[in-house]
C-alpha cells in the first residue's frame, strides 16, 4: 500500500487487518460515540481480541512480541477513522504497559501486564496536575512512606483511561521527598478500588470525546511499599522515557488523521462539481491536495525512521520529538485545508471532517507541547 523501505509484507498485512476492522466496526459508530462522549468498552474489548494491546509485550506475558513500527501502524490506521479509539490504544500501550514492562519487578509485570493485553482492562499514567504539566517539577501530589505503605495525597487531571469502570488503576508520579533542595519524584502503582483513591469523568471535551479522560483524587490513599515502580527518585527518568516513546504514538495519530482527511477531501473533490466540472480539476484545489500528500509523505518517513531507530536500539528521542512536532503541525494544516475543500459541508456534524478538525487540536499539546518539543530539539543542537 505504501512504498517504504521500512515496511515488510507482515506490516502491510497487519495494516490491512486494522483498516478492515476500523472501517467495519468503528467508522459506523464514530460520530455517535463522539456526540455522546461514550467510551466504548465493546470496541475496546474487540481491539483486545485482535491483539492491539500488548503489541510489543513478550508472548509469555500475553503480548504479540511485535516491533515498534507494527504498533505505530495500528495506531495510525485507527486514527485514520477515529482518533478516540487510537488514543485508547496508544495510552494503554505507551503510558500503561510500557513503563511497567521496562521498570517493573517480575511480580508487577506478571500481575498487571497480561490483563492489559486483553482489552478488558485499561490503565492510566498520572502526570498532569493543575500546576504541573510541561513543568513536571511543579507536581504537588505527595507520597510518604509509613509503616510499609505509601500514603498519597493530591490530585491529577486530564488523565486518559482513568475514570472508565474498566480502568485497572494508574501509574502515578508523586513527590516522595527532596534531594539537594529539589523535589524527588517517584512513580507508584495505585489500583482502582484502593481506599482513598477516587476518579471523576471529565466531559465537555472539544476532542477525543469517545476516549476516557478523568480527574484523580488521593486522600490518604495507602498502597503497599512494593507498589513503587522502579527506584525511589527515578520518577523523572521514567516519565521522560515514557514520553519519548509516547510521542511516537501521538505522531501516529496525527499521521492517521491527516491520511483520513486527505482521502475524504480527494473523494469529495472528485464528486463535487462546480462550473461544470469536478472541483478537483481546479488548480486551487489540486494544489491543496498535492500539498497534503507531500506533507503526509514527509511525516510518514520521519515517523517510520524514528521507529526504526528505536527498534535498532539507537538514540531516538530527538527523532521522536521531531516526528511528533512535525506530524502534529501538518495534521493541523491538513485538517484545516480539508474543511476548506469541503466548504460548508465540512463545518457540520456528523461529518467526519468536522470531527477531524477538532480532534487534531490536542496533538500540539499532549505528550509535550509544540513549544516544549522545540526546546527539546534545540538542546540537541547545543543551544
Amino acid at each position: 500500500m505504501y512504498n517504504s523501505p521500512y515496511l515488510t509484507k507482515a506490516h502491510e498485512e497487519l495494516r490491512q487487518k486494522v483498516r478492515e476492522f476500523a472501517e467495519k466496526e468503528i467508522k459506523p459508530v464514530a460520530a455517535s460515540l463522539d456526540e455522546g462522549e461514550i467510551f466504548s468498552e465493546e470496541i475496546t474489548a474487540k481491539m483486545g481480541e485482535l491483539g492491539f494491546f500488548g503489541i510489543q509485550v513478550p508472548r509469555e506475558l500475553g503480548g504479540q512480541a511485535l516491533d515498534t513500527l507494527s504498533y505505530i501502524i495500528i495506531v495510525e490506521e485507527l486514527a485514520r477513522v477515529d482518533s478516540s479509539q487510537a488514543a485508547t490504544v496508544a495510552a494503554v500501550n505507551s503510558l500503561g504497559i510500557a513503563p511497567i514492562l521496562k521498570y517493573g519487578t517480575e511480580e508487577q509485570k506478571k500481575k498487571y501486564i497480561p490483563p492489559l493485553c486483553t482489552g478488558k482492562m485499561v490503565w492510566a499514567f498520572g502526570l498532569t496536575e493543575d500546576n504541573a504539566g510541561s513543568d513536571a517539577m511543579g507536581s504537588e501530589t505527595m507520597a510518604r512512606l509509613e509503616n510499609g505503605y505509601w500514603i498519597i495525597n493530591g490530585s491529577k487531571t486530564h488523565i486518559t483511561n482513568s475514570s472508565t469502570p474498566i480502568s485497572g488503576g494508574v501509574t502515578l508520579q508523586a513527590v516522595t521527598g527532596d534531594r539537594n533542595g529539589r523535589k524527588k519524584l517517584s512513580t507508584i502503582i495505585v489500583e482502582r478500588g484502593t481506599p482513598g483513591f477516587a476518579t471523576e469523568k471529565i466531559t465537555g471535551k472539544m476532542m477525543w470525546r469517545a476516549s476516557d479522560t478523568g480527574r484523580l483524587f488521593f486522600n490518604n490513599c495507602r498502597v503497599p511499599a512494593e507498589n513503587l515502580l522502579g527506584d525511589e527518585g527515578q520518577g523523572g527518568r521514567i516519565m521522560l522515557n515514557t514520553l519519548d516513546s509516547g510521542r511516537l504514538s501521538i505522531a501516529a495519530i496525527g499521521l492517521g488523521l491527516a491520511i483520513g482527511a486527505l482521502e475524504a477531501s480527494l473523494q469529495h473533490a472528485k464528486e463535487r462539481e462546480q462550473f461544470g466540472q469536478p472541483i478537483s480539476k481546479f488548480q486551487a484545489v489540486g494544489f491543496k491536495l498535492a500539498d497534503m500528500d507531500m506533507k503526509i509523505e514527509l511525516a510518514r518517513n520521519t515517523l517510520y525512521n524514528a521507529c526504526w531507530r528505536k527498534d535498532n536500539n539507537m538514540q531516538f528521542a530527538r527523532e521522536a520529538a521531531i516526528s511528533k512536532l512535525y506530524t502534529s503541525e501538518i495534521a493541523r494544516e491538513i485538517a484545516d485545508e480539508a474543511v476548506q475543500i469541503h466548504g460548508a459541508k465540512g463545518l457540520f456534524k456528523p461529518h467526519q471532517i468536522e470531527r477531524f478538525y477538532r480532534d487534531q487540536r490536542l496533538l500540539q499539546i499532549g505528550e509535550g507541547t509544540s513549544e516544549i518539543l522545540r526546546m527539546v530539539i534545540s538542546r540537541y543542537l547545543g543551544t
